[in-house]
This record gives structure tokens, sequence and C-alpha cells, in this order.
């Protein structure tokens, strides 16, 4: 990843003399917080392709998880004369220092699926964060209405991971409150590593004599690391595991019977309306937002959209079908 990233940057002044060359078409900046991560490689080809469809020109570059190098390629994107930098940032907070150097320049910018915070962000888009916590939960709960239950959060600086637990909470704490459940582990998981996931489930398992009946896990990543866990005790397949962003890892577990669940976010659905959203930015027009979300500084217009869930039952009829993954992806051995 870290040669991806190195030849994007030497090869950054020749693209900018291409890209200079004919400075009334629209100049993208799409700065990710990395390219380790399935999903992510989803985003940036829908995102540049839609750019280009409606005769933009992007460029993408990834940070790799560090807040300096995420800071240091947004100013090499504006140095380079973008109108627009689409964002998602590493650090929530960290990531204002983008949003500060973008408007010293007048570019504007777009925080895509994760929030930047203590900003004057001018637009987010994502999906319904705390919804996906909820339907995590709740399908958990259609298989273990009551016992002791593990949280596997994400990284607690990413603004989402706070907003997928709030999301969870709201369905599990009436039943704490009531008995019927216990939460013998709520922890946050660094830098959203699956083996960070996995060091805190096997620590949880040892705690509580594997006397864990459910897992809430934030993402597709981290439930692979709660199911290695759980698979050294002889667990996996009967405790139930919730994941998110239909990574196809995380689809043939579900398959397999060891993960329950998955989030689908349409990645196909945000990455097109980002990249018309800042095209449009880029030749001036009016952008019309869903709602607005208090980033702790600035109430940022914002749209969201409908994350769905993903069982068994239901991998057809949503990702085949939207075709995010193919038929022989998924059930090929």
């Amino acid at each position: 990843m870290t040669t991806a990233c190195s030849t994007s940057e030497e090869a950054s002044s020749e693209q900018s003399v291409k890209l200079k060359a004919d400075e009334s078409v629209p100049y993208i900046g799409f700065v990710l917080d990395t390219l380790e991560q399935e999903r992510w490689y989803k985003d940036k080809e829908l995102f540049e392709d839609q750019v280009q469809s409606l005769g933009g020109q992007v460029k993408t570059l990834a940070a790799n998880g560090i807040d300096e190098v995420q800071l240091k390629q947004a100013q090499l994107l504006i140095e380079e004369g973008v109108d627009v930098l689409v964002v998602v940032p590493h650090n929530a907070e960290a990531a204002a220092k983008i949003v500060e150097l973008a408007h010293q320049n007048d570019v504007t910018v777009i925080s895509y699926d994760r929030l930047i915070t203590n900003s004057d962000l001018d637009y987010y888009i994502s999906f319904d964060n705390e919804k996906v916590g909820a339907l995590q939960a709740t399908e958990i709960l259609k298989r273990v209405p009551k016992g002791n239950f593990a949280y596997i959060g994400g990284a607690e600086t990413d603004n989402n991971a706070l907003l997928f637990r709030k999301g969870a909470m709201s369905v599990l704490q009436p039943l704490i409150d009531k008995g019927d459940i216990k939460l013998v582990v709520d922890k946050y998981t660094d830098e959203w590593r699956p083996t960070i996931a996995e060091q805190n489930m096997v620590l949880a398992l040892k705690e509580t004599k594997n006397d864990i009946h459910a897992v809430v896990a934030a993402n597709d990543g981290n439930a692979g690391g709660v199911i290695n866990a759980l698979t050294s005790v002889g667990l996996a397949g009967k405790v139930p595991v919730s994941g998110q962003d239909a990574e196809l890892s995380g689809i043939k577990r579900i398959i397999a019977g060891t993960q329950t669940m998955t989030v689908y976010k349409p990645i196909n659905v945000i990455a097109t309306k980002a990249a018309k959203m800042a095209y449009d930015i880029a030749i001036g027009k009016q952008i019309k937002t869903d709602t607005t979300i208090d980033n702790n500084k600035v109430k940022v217009p914002t749209i969201l959209l409908e994350p769905t869930t993903v069982t068994k039952e239901t991998i057809n009829s949503t990702v085949i079908k939207d075709g995010y993954l193919t038929e022989e992806e998924v059930y090929s051995k």
C-alpha cells in the first residue's frame, strides 16, 4: 500500500501539469484514510468513474492511517488547484486542520462517510450510522434475546464508531436496564484493526470463562477478529456476531454460519452521490441536503443514506442484485 501511495505522490508533479492544462475542467481531490480495507477500493473506483463521466478530473490519495500524511496529501492537492476536497478522515478531530487549510485557499470540503469534527466543514455525506448500530443489535437479539453480550466497537477516534455504538445501545440499553442482558465487554478497537479486535475478544473470553452469548461487532473486519477468537475456544458458529460493510470475507462467513449478519451500505450510492455533489459544487451549483449534523463547532449540511441488513437469506436480493458482489465471488469455495 505504501508503494502505491508513493507512486501517486512521485507522479504528482507530472499529473498536476496535465491537470492545470485546462483550468475550466473541475478538479476533485479524494483523500482516503486507507486502502488497507477491502471496501475503500470500491469507493475509490466508483467515485473516480463518476467524476470522470461527468467531465471532471480527479486524483485519489490514501494516507494508510497516518494523520500527518493525510494532511500533507490534502495540502498537495490544494497546491495542485483542486476545486473541492472530499475527505475520509482518519481522525475526526485531526482532520479539522485539512478543513482550515482548504478554506484558506477557497477550497470546499466534503466529509465522506466519516464526519470531520470541530471544524467549519462545508458538507457531510454518509449513511445513518446510528441506524447501522441499531440494525446490528436488533438482528443479534433475534438470535439471542437474553444473556451476556460483548460490544466490540471501532476506533474511538472515528466519529462513526461513536454513532454505531450509540445506535446499538439504543436497542440494548432497555434490555440491560431490565436485566435481560449483561454487557460483559464494551471496548473500542484502535485503528479498526481486526487483530486488536481479536485480542480484545480473547481477553474477554478469558475473563468470562467463555461465558459470552452474543457479540455486536462494529464492522466485518472486527467480526473476523472476533470469530478467530471464538474459533480458538470452539464457539465459532455458536455465538451470533454482527458486522458491517458487506465485505466479501464477511459475506462468506455469513454463508459458512460463523457470522450472523452484516450491514450493507450501498457504496455505489454514496460514491456516485458524493462525486456528483463535488462536481456540482465545483461548477457553482446549489447543493440540496437532507438535514444538518452538529460537528461540535457548526451544524454541517448533510446527506444521510439508508443502510440495509444482510443475512444469509437476503444476500442474493441485496449485494448480488445490486452488483456489489457477484454470485461467483460469493459462492465460490
